[in-house]
């Protein structure tokens, strides 16, 4: 089994022009796929809607995991997110991630918790903004 893991998914959803968005989720994420971002619930559909949406917005970005681990079907990482948008301006957000995998290895379901390191105000809502 080949299983996703948070660098991968993010780099296909947010930097990997060569890919759309619906390929990038299938690749990374199931059918019937949750996240809680901040104690916010989105299903698949309302997480692609947030991916599009920082699709307009990011110019390039560095995804860089700390730790990593997986145990069966549960995943945990903390990464952080170096962005620089396309107004030149930069953002990173360490996040902390609990997930479940599917059998196939794509996440499930992922709750997740964002700290911002470097930003303005107006990007502290970037790990949830629609």
């Amino acid at each position: 089994m080949t299983r996703t893991g948070i660098k991968a998914a993010l780099t296909d959803l947010l930097l990997n022009e060569d890919i759309t968005l619906t390929e990038a989720a299938d690749r990374h994420f199931t059918p019937d796929y949750r996240q809680r971002t901040d104690g916010e619930w989105a299903d698949r559909a309302e997480f692609l809607d947030h991916i599009a949406h920082l699709r307009t917005l990011v110019a390039d970005g560095e995804i860089e995991v700390h730790e990593e681990l997986y145990d069966g079907a549960k995943y945990a990482d903390r990464h952080t997110c170096h962005i620089t948008k396309k107004d030149g301006s930069t953002v990173s957000m360490e996040v902390y991630v609990f997930a479940d995998l599917s059998p196939e290895g794509l996440f499930q379901r992922i709750e997740e918790t964002t700290l911002m390191l470097k930003g303005s105000d107006a990007d502290r809502n970037l790990g949830s903004a629609r």
